[in-house]
């Protein structure tokens, strides 16, 4: 049974950090391949269109609309999958860090899917991060995300004197406790006999002083 404490706010943050940089690289690099395939296909077919386009700005508010609900899905399709694998992201594992069930256990896919539903929820749909902040002073350091799904954040190191998780090693044997010599001041342990000395009894040694 080992103890893995809770991950602290500032290194989740740099984890997220690191997970928001590699969804915006992704997303930049599809976002220039679609928009070389537009100006493309917009110029072969009729510049006129593209011209009239450019001249009235109003026109590309759904065009931002789909930009935004690409980028949520790939935000959402990112973290859905990495934490429904093996509960890390790349920014995760680089902090050595661990998304489980509130009781140690793996999540499940459906649970990632929902902890990422509840990211949209911690960032009040990417306008104030309000959930994020509340594991800085959460007890069990959970944001928003987590309390929707059930999870917590744990540093998969094991730290033995601090609040965390006990999970079971894998594979690891029960150990029976073994009798040891009973000693001054050490209560519960065993006493063991002595050859040729009753149990109870105390012996005296070569100066006549008593030996417990």
């Amino acid at each position: 049974m080992t103890t893995y404490p809770y991950a602290g706010f500032w290194r989740r943050f740099v984890a997220y950090t690191i997970d928001g940089f590699i969804i915006f690289v992704v997303f930049l690099i599809l976002m220039i391949v679609a928009g070389i395939a537009y100006f493309a296909g917009a110029v072969s077919n009729d510049s006129q269109i593209l011209i009239d386009e450019l001249n009235h700005p109003e026109r590309l508010g759904p065009m931002g609309m789909v930009i935004l609900s690409s980028y949520t899905f790939l935000f959402m399709a990112y973290f859905t999958f990495f934490h429904g694998l093996n509960g890390r992201t790349p920014g995760k594992k680089l902090l050595v860090l661990q998304v489980v069930h509130t009781d140690g256990s793996p999540i499940s896919f459906g649970t990632a899917f929902l902890r990422s539903v509840g990211y949209l929820v911690s960032s009040l749909l990417f306008t104030i991060p309000l959930g994020y902040i509340w594991a800085a002073f959460d007890k069990k350091k959970q944001a928003w995300h987590d309390k929707i799904a059930g999870t917590v954040v744990i540093i998969r190191e094991p730290r033995g004197n601090s609040d965390g998780i006990s999970i079971p090693d894998a594979g690891q044997p029960t150990q029976e406790p073994v009798p040891l010599s009973g000693r001054s001041g050490n209560t519960g342990q065993t006493e063991t006999n002595r050859p040729g000395t009753p149990l109870g009894e105390d012996a005296e040694g070569m100066d006549g002083q008593k030996i417990p």
